[in-house]
């Protein structure tokens, strides 16, 4: 099956943001999971649609786990380069940018266990099945730390994220996926570095999730 013809997760924007008592709780950047609950709301409300309709329709967004995936006693962060090969990575718009989220679409067949949580069926899917191996070591649950908006550019409008971290004792990191280049565990000053490196773009998501990733490491 095509990318374009699978399907994924969406929920109606409407039904994110708005809150029980009928406000507007949209908002742009990143909120932590402590101050509001979409998560639950993404869970009661979703839907699946079929992914070339959801990239044209605004009203609904895309939920994407993103997540980082963290050494604490290294303090280090995997990160890594989307591919430049144009034969590697098909999304242009994200490709050759520097990135320490992994993490994709919700998929339908993400629905397996019925009682199960699809974000996290899709996450760990993604993190241990296709993009990544991690060498001798386990990896915990995934822990929610808050959510990334962006409805500033044409693909922030129709995304997402929710902010996950799995902590692993693993020393060594390795990509898996063809999209993936010049992955490794860094850590934080290194990421910081690539933030303020001009030949370097950094994609926006990752730019969103730097502080609340520095803050997490700070207080372990």
């Amino acid at each position: 099956m095509k990318k374009e013809d699978k399907l994924i997760m969406v929920v109606r924007r409407q039904d994110l943001f708005r809150s029980p008592e009928g406000f507007d709780d949209s908002f742009n950047g990143f909120k932590s999971i402590e101050k509001i609950d979409y998560e639950s709301r993404i869970l009661n409300n979703y839907g699946f649609m079929t992914r070339k309709f959801a990239e044209k329709d605004s009203n609904y967004k895309q939920p994407i786990g993103y997540c980082a995936i963290v050494n604490p006693t290294l303090k280090k962060i995997f990160s890594f380069q989307r591919s430049k090969k144009d034969d590697n990575y098909s999304e242009k718009n994200m490709q050759g940018k520097f990135s320490w989220g992994a993490g994709g679409h919700i998929e339908k067949d993400d629905m397996h266990d019925e009682n199960a949580n699809p974000i996290y069926n899709s996450l760990l899917r993604e993190v241990t099945k296709e993009e990544v191996e991690i060498i001798n070591g386990s990896i915990s649950i995934p822990k929610a730390l808050g959510y990334i908006n962006d409805d500033k550019n044409d693909v922030g409008k129709l995304h997402f994220g929710i902010l996950y971290l799995i902590e692993t004792d693993s020393t060594e990191i390795i990509p898996k996926d063809p999209e993936i280049d010049n992955g490794k565990l860094r850590n934080i000053n290194e990421l910081e570095q690539l933030l303020k490196l001009p030949e370097i773009e950094v994609e926006e998501w990752s730019r969103i999730s730097f502080m609340p990733l520095k803050a997490y490491l700070k207080n372990l």
